[in-house]
């Protein structure tokens, strides 16, 4: 099915003001959260976008816990309305072995399904839905300057070249890979993770294969090393990417497109389904993406979405997190800006650092062959199984959940416990 022709956005506004309650940087997921939760409550919202929507971005296979942050947003009618492909589980592939995860099945009380996105059309959903909720939205407007000292500042370059100067109350960075407070102010730190890479395109004429396997994000494991995703859309299109470490990608042709080709061929799973697939454009790649901050804010500032951490594309985490620190930040700067006490650090950096050292392990147990041993165990324990799914539909605050509480020491006690599995201690 084709998607709905999307709704025009707002009426291009002239120059943003001089004075706003707060300054949003960036207009995807978490700043669009971010600025529709603020907007409701009142506040007078200004969001900066250095680029002109729609525009292309990956992280397009959503998790159920975002169905969650849209509801509160009210965003959800917007993007049900989209058409999008539903998303009802995840399938691990490796050679014959084939593991399949349905949301309906999980441990905790949540979303069954999600939807699989392509991140233009769903971008800007967000985005046009808060503007009708007030929220002024600034495209083509890149931050050079911040000044937090007193009432924060922030210098905008707009199109032409022309320069201007908002004073806001609070300044929130939803600048994603941008990053632009961390980088103005120097937050930046390693992730402590390898260098890893990804190629990517989208592409047409995927075999998709049955209804129950064609709601779900395939992950197939390639027999060199890495791995591969396949992310259908409704439109017709497939979001197809390899990600490994570099020396994985060096074993393939150096061209982008001879390189995905060889890589999509090698892996058997991909190259059935992909078999009569064309790109729809040259594969890109990112190098080195991982991420990490000194700290998530500061007097007048808070970082949220990918401007704060970013793992790995493996379990689709990056959306799931970004949505829930715009939640929760909105929550704290209205309180804050209301005149109420908040603390930063338990409520925000405490919630927000827990979910994201949850799928760190996870990340770290998948490339260390932790959780392949248990996601491709011949005889899965039902109960095991329900628990990590909760991980995978973005559940990973719920404190009941064993393998969401203590993931380290569950994960490496299940692996041991299958016979002749190694794992590291």
């Amino acid at each position: 099915m084709n998607l709905p022709p999307n709704a025009a956005s707002s009426e291009t506004l002239p120059i943003p003001p001089s004075m706003t309650d707060v300054v949003i940087i960036g207009a995807g997921p978490a700043g669009s959260c971010s600025a529709a939760l603020l907007a409701r409550q009142g506040f007078d919202v200004t969001v900066v976008e250095r680029e002109r929507f729609p525009r292309f971005v990956i992280g397009e296979s959503l998790l159920p816990h975002c169905m969650d942050v849209l509801a509160e947003t009210g965003l959800l009618s917007a993007v049900e309305a989209r058409g999008y492909q539903i998303k009802k589980g995840a399938a691990f592939l490796r050679g014959s072995e084939r593991m399949r995860f349905s949301f309906d099945e999980q441990f905790t009380a949540g979303w069954s399904y999600t939807y699989q996105v392509p991140r233009d059309d769903f971008d800007k959903t967000l985005a046009d839905g808060a503007a009708t909720m007030g929220a002024k939205i600034f495209y083509e407007h890149a931050v050079e300057r911040v000044d937090l000292a007193g009432d924060p500042s922030v210098e905008v370059i707009g199109p032409g070249g022309a320069r201007k100067t908002v004073r806001a109350r609070f300044v929130i960075d939803a600048s994603g890979y941008g990053r632009v407070l961390p980088r103005l102010l120097g937050l930046d730190r390693p992730s402590g993770f390898p260098p890893r890479a990804a190629l990517f395109t989208h592409v047409v004429g995927d075999l998709r294969p049955s209804q129950d396997d064609a709601e779900r994000i395939w992950i197939c494991v390639h027999p060199r090393g890495g791995w591969l995703w396949v992310i259908p859309f409704s439109d017709g299109r497939t979001s197809v990417g390899a990600v490994g470490a570099v020396e994985f990608f060096d074993q393939f042709p150096p061209d982008p497109a001879e390189r995905l080709r060889a890589i999509i061929a090698s892996e058997p799973n991909a190259a059935h389904r992909l078999s009569a697939a064309t790109f729809s454009f040259q594969p890109r790649s990112i190098v080195g993406y991982a991420a990490s901050v000194e700290r998530y804010h500061g007097p007048g500032f808070c970082l949220v979405g990918n401007a704060t951490d970013f793992l790995d594309p493996i379990f689709s985490s990056g959306v799931n997190l970004a949505m829930e620190s715009a939640s929760c930040a909105a929550r704290l700067v209205g309180r804050q800006l209301r005149g109420e006490a908040v603390d930063w650090d338990e409520d925000y950096v405490q919630h927000m650092r827990q979910g994201f050292n949850m799928f760190r392990s996870y990340v770290e147990s998948w490339y260390d062959g932790t959780l392949g041993a248990i996601v491709f165990a011949p005889n899965p324990d039902p109960a095991i199984k329900a628990q990590i799914c909760s991980v995978f539909a973005g559940y990973v605050w719920d404190r009941s959940n064993h393998f969401a509480r203590e993931p380290n020491r569950k994960l490496k006690q299940v692996a041991r416990l299958i016979a002749g599995v190694q794992v590291p201690s």
